[in-house]
């Protein structure tokens, strides 16, 4: 008898992928942290994925057996890398499976605060009739430093030329294609409206906007974060909020979080802080990650190359 593969999956993607596993797989179904790391031991193939990631990385180390792990996650910084690069482990994650609701709830996040959009959901909820509108900007015409080019990246470009705006690209590569490379973009900081953040979080990327970049930028331009938290220098970021020496901050992440209730930030009407929600406002991301997972469950039984492969030394 052929010894089948065992993969260690969570319940939660069971009825997504359960009918269409083909019989050389073994699958294990956790539904628990414990499950999850008394299964671990002898997994081929994991799909670890928790809400809380101190789990997934515990599993991660007792799964010495491991060849290919996946993830519905983009970011896996959470993770230990070094010890699965040495392992010789094959990673996959999930980018671009939530590129689409991201680039739309940047864009929302962008038109809520140039309309003043939360002013006048206020004033509904007050049953008040407004007789100007609390915002008078427009997107078109204006300008934005997208920083970070992977799948997100692409689709808010996209999504803000159609909106009129001209957007400058930075991207590890750039220079040669008219993107502004990892040395340039600070020089440029103050010509922008926008500065949007969709980079990885890498030890090179953390703390990147710090208050010489927030000083650099213009006093009425948007810092938009979607990338994580500790891209930002978050003290800096405050002091400039409350100093008003920027325009004003959204934040779809935050360092820590969730955010304490007591902190600083949700005073500040500047700020519009949206909870990490941009990657879950959408219905599609467990049939995204369980399509791409039986289509990777081809490639690995055939010796092929899986998508997409996180690469581990650079974090992303």
């Amino acid at each position: 008898m052929t010894r089948k593969t065992i993969a260690v999956l969570s319940a939660l993607i069971r009825p997504a992928i359960e009918p269409d596993l083909p019989d050389w797989v073994e699958p294990r179904w956790f539904a628990s942290t414990d499950e999850l790391l008394e299964l671990v031991p002898e997994a081929e193939i994991g799909w670890f994925d928790l809400y809380d990631h101190a789990p997934m990385a515990e599993g991660v180390r007792r799964a010495e057996k491991l060849k290919w792990f996946n993830s519905i996650y983009a970011g896996l910084d959470f993770l230990p890398l070094d010890l699965l690069a040495r392992r010789g482990v094959t990673v996959t994650n999930g980018a671009g499976i939530n590129a689409i609701t991201i680039a739309e709830y940047t864009i929302m996040m962008m038109l809520n605060y140039a309309k003043g959009y939360r002013d006048v959901v206020r004033a509904q909820d007050r049953r008040e009739w407004l007789l100007d509108s609390p915002g008078k900007i427009e997107l078109a015409g204006s300008k934005a430093l997208l920083l970070g080019y992977g799948a997100i990246g692409k689709l808010i470009e996209t999504r803000l030329k159609a909106f009129d705006v001209e957007v400058a690209v930075v991207r590890r590569s750039g220079g040669a294609d008219g993107t502004l490379g990892p040395d340039q973009w600070r020089g440029q900081l103050g010509e922008f409206d926008w500065v949007i953040l969709a980079v990885p979080a890498t030890p090179e990327t953390e703390g990147m906007i710090g208050a010489d970049e927030l000083t650099a930028m213009k006093d009425s331009a948007v810092l938009v974060n979607i990338a994580r938290g500790t891209v930002v220098d978050q003290t800096a970021l405050v002091t400039a909020l409350q100093e008003k020496t920027i325009g004003g901050a959204l934040l779809d992440v935050t360092d820590p979080e969730p955010l304490l209730a007591d902190h600083v930030l949700w005073t500040l009407d500047n700020v519009h802080i949206t909870m990490h929600l941009s990657g879950r406002a959408q219905d599609q991301m467990f049939a995204r990650s369980a399509k791409r997972f039986l289509e990777n469950l081809a490639r690995y039984k055939a010796g092929e190359l899986l998508e997409p492969i996180f690469d581990l030394a650079r974090g992303y």
